[in-house]
């Protein structure tokens, strides 16, 4: 009899070329490979040096999404002469190793951990690397995803191999039935504030649960995008009938008797009874409110109707110490309300956040109203696919009328590395996915939250529940 095994292991176990040696390290076959523009030259450079091809161009898309402006009218010239070099190197680095490629001008251009979904280039079963650390937003499709440095992207792309050590297992388990106005970003968000952003650290995370399998295929890619913020370098959810679904149509899912055999195997992809976990946790957001980071830490986070914690009550000097530098930083004051907290520019976007479900959200709180007068707003959707869709739906007219600038995809102000960048002192709601010191720029001060809950703030020009807004609709 056959023992237990998780989903994790699965995975692993599937893709194991050979075991390296006894301390968990195997040569890890990889299926599928997301290449940019900012994390890819050295790369290609080193694969030049060494007169290498590449294994299995077909394996990798490309896509330009870190440094390209955002601006409302599309131009494929980069005004940054930088980021003009990355891009030119990119483009003749995928010419040159035969790479697929969605430059600029590409309708199908976006955000790496948009694009691919939405192209059904990640499927159930697959194991996927890339060069940046949100590549765990596959395993919201049954695959299983994890960043991975220039040294790896360059040995991935001679061998289609990585060697890889083994992590161990954390079942999270969401119980509860998830309220009006309460978002997946939140259940994340409150995962990462209960365990810490160290918490899952040398983990891959499998969610499980009721509240997971309520969820629709984007809000389940939030969960996993932003489980990395928890020290998870994987996190993943047994494929189910919803993604399916959303792959079936998808123009590179497989066809006909393909789909058929496809689907017969994906349906196995699961932990089985009686699979041991190294760790649980499980949470109930029965009674979960919307959720706000105050601090420069994804696990600096509380409810929005709460107030700012005081350091002077953590026992723990050295979180004592980490509390108060955010303080400091953020220029708050312990005990304030958090919804006494004053933006002044509203950003929705991301890998986290910037899909076409997260727009619908968005223009219904803002409906009819405008954003503040002293609040500068930003929309960049995560692809120019969902931009198009967003515009084909109406959802444009309606941010444009209340005030929001609509902009053209890319990773824009969540990294601030194109001309998206907030000054010194700027405070902004964001939907994105890291609020550290100097993410959306210099001295600049984040607040994480959900789309929705952005779009709440930006109306008012302040931290704010946006359930207040399902109240008067």
């Amino acid at each position: 009899m056959s023992i237990p095994r998780t989903l994790y292991q699965k995975h692993i176990d599937s893709h194991t070329v050979c075991t390296l040696d006894d301390q968990g390290h195997v040569l890890l076959y990889i299926d599928r490979q997301v290449a940019n523009e900012y994390t890819s030259p050295q790369a290609f450079s080193g694969m030049r040096e060494a007169g290498r091809q590449v294994w299995r161009p077909r394996a990798t898309l490309a896509v330009v999404d870190h440094v390209n402006p955002t601006a409302p009218d599309r131009i494929a010239t980069m005004p940054d002469a930088g980021g003009a070099r990355q891009v030119a190197y990119f483009e003749e680095n995928c010419r040159d190793f035969g790479i697929e490629l969605f430059d600029v001008l590409d309708k199908r251009q976006g955000i790496e951990h948009v694009v691919a979904p939405e192209q059904g280039f990640i499927l159930p079963g697959m194991v996927v690397a890339a060069g940046d650390s949100h590549t765990t937003t596959y395993g919201a499709l049954g695959a299983f995803g994890f960043g991975i440095g220039t040294s790896e992207i360059e040995h991935l792309l001679a061998t289609q191999t990585l060697v890889y050590k083994r992590l161990k297992s954390m079942r999270v388990t969401v119980n509860g039935v998830l309220g009006a106005g309460v978002a997946s970003k939140d259940i994340i968000m409150a995962l990462i504030e209960k365990i810490g952003a160290a918490g899952a650290t040398g983990y891959a995370i499998e969610f499980a649960g009721p509240a997971i399998s309520a969820l629709s295929i984007e809000a389940r890619m939030t969960i996993c995008n932003m489980a990395v913020e928890a020290g998870a370098r994987g996190a993943f959810m047994a494929a189910d009938d919803k993604v399916f679904a959303y792959l079936q149509d998808k123009p590179r899912a497989p066809k006909g008797e393909a789909w058929a055999l496809a689907l017969e195997r994906w349906k196995t992809l699961h932990s089985d009874d009686g699979a041991v976990f190294d760790r649980e946790v499980s949470l109930d957001v029965a009674t979960l409110e919307p959720m706000v980071t105050w601090g420069t830490s994804p696990d600096q986070a509380a409810p929005v109707g709460s107030r700012v914690p005081d350091p002077a009550a953590q026992p723990d000097p050295i979180l004592r110490q980490g509390m108060q530098r955010a303080l400091t930083y953020m220029g708050l004051e312990a005990d304030m309300p958090l919804s006494d907290v004053v933006i002044s520019h509203a950003f929705i976007g991301s890998c986290t956040n910037a899909r076409i479900e997260d727009l619908r959200e968005v223009a219904r709180v803002v409906r009819g109203k405008r954003v503040a007068a002293h609040v500068r707003a930003m929309i960049v959707p995560g692809s120019t696919l969902v931009r198009q869709q967003a515009e084909d739906e109406g959802l444009a007219q309606i941010f444009l009328d209340a005030g929001f600038e609509w902009r053209q995809s890319g990773c824009s102000m969540c990294l601030a590395m194109n001309d998206d960048v907030l000054a010194p002192g700027d405070r902004c709601a964001s939907s994105t996915n890291r609020n550290f010191e100097g993410r959306q720029g210099a001295g600049a001060r984040t607040h994480l939250m959900s789309p929705a809950m952005v779009a709440a703030a930006a109306i008012t020009g302040h931290l704010t529940d946006v359930r207040a807004f399902a109240l008067e609709a």
